[in-house]
């Protein structure tokens, strides 16, 4: 697959473009933060050597057929303040939204500002039919933005996620459908 890029997506507050290099160490801020990435279902970064490399495989994604990661940046300070992504994407069916916000910027709806514009996105532009979004069961938050967001909850998978600590967890998982979608934004 050839790299297509992401495009640039802006909202009220921010602009949601393809992550850089140079957000490195906005990234390393959060990402090694201990209360990030176990709840996001990775590891907590170590170093800046490790998110610089993580950073290189979200811009490599497309060789796998994947279409990417996008950085989530305030407009008012031109800070990168977390990610969104549609992975395990199928083209033209369906994909899985994810994403993380720093801690520092919890409770603002950033979140769902970010994910309603890439969910846009998607079935728009993408044309998909489905997006899904999973969650640990106990991450009170991103359960939250997938209700917000209109995403329908379709059941728990009882030790659905094994973290990179080996421990499993079940997973709160949540769909809407491209006729959900066109139906709730003409409503």
């Amino acid at each position: 697959m050839s790299r297509i890029g992401l495009p640039v997506l802006e909202t009220p507050r921010l602009i949601i473009r393809e992550i850089e290099e140079s957000d490195v160490y906005d990234m390393f801020e959060y990402a090694s933060l201990p209360n990030v990435g176990p709840v996001a279902g990775w590891e907590p970064h170590k170093s800046l050597s490790y998110t610089k490399s993580i950073i290189k495989m979200f811009r490599n994604k497309y060789q796998y057929g994947q279409l990417g990661v996008f950085a989530i940046v305030l407009k008012e300070s031109d800070k990168m303040i977390g990610t969104i992504e549609l992975h395990t994407y199928v083209k033209n069916h369906k994909a899985e939204l994810g994403y993380t916000i720093s801690p520092y910027f919890w409770g603002n709806g950033y979140a769902y500002e970010a994910a309603k514009a890439v969910i846009s996105w998607g079935f728009n532009e993408l044309e998909l039919k489905r997006i899904e979004c999973t969650a640990f069961v106990n991450n009170n938050q991103s359960n939250r933005v997938c209700e917000k967001l209109g995403l329908d909850f379709e059941c728990v998978r009882k030790k659905g996620y094994m973290l990179y600590d080996g421990s499993i967890h079940d997973i709160s998982c949540y769909a809407i459908t491209d006729d959900e979608y066109f139906k709730s934004i003409r409503s």
